[in-house]
């Protein structure tokens, strides 16, 4: 699934992933993970947690995801374009990482975003206007 795949492209010196085991079908019971009542992940939390490697596509299947908490790490290489399709999204918090590349125009998908947080990285390029046109920010540092 999204997760292992993930975890499978990451450098976890501290071991913070050690509880994902691949042979679960169910990642409910992972520490850094929250599910909701129907054990659909809802909220991935891994700041300062000292992960290396990339964003992968595979994360855009995460269809429940609320929180995607992953800033203070040594994240590398762009957002995935597919973070775009995480429509239930409410929180996007990638600060502090060494992302690059530009900002997806797919994030402008996140109608539900409260909050985003891509500030220091190595992104370029301007702000997709499509941002802009959600309808409400609570936080938005880029």
């Amino acid at each position: 699934d999204a997760l292992n795949v993930w975890k499978s492209q990451l450098v976890d010196p501290n071991n913070v992933l050690q509880s994902w085991d691949p042979t679960l079908v169910n990642p409910c019971t992972w520490f850094h993970i929250t599910c909701n009542s129907q054990n659909s992940v809802v909220r991935v939390d891994l700041g300062n947690a000292g992960l290396s490697g990339p964003l992968v596509p595979e994360l855009g299947m995460l269809a429940h995801l609320e929180y995607l908490e992953l800033s203070r790490n040594n994240l590398s290489g762009p957002i995935p374009s597919e973070i775009g399709n995480l429509t239930t999204l409410f929180s996007l918090d990638l600060d502090h990482n060494q992302l690059t590349g530009s900002v997806p125009p797919t994030l402008g998908n996140l109608k539900l975003l409260r909050f985003l947080r891509l500030n220091d990285n190595q992104l370029n390029g301007k702000v997709p206007i499509q941002l802009f046109q959600l309808i409400y920010w609570g936080n938005l540092q880029i």
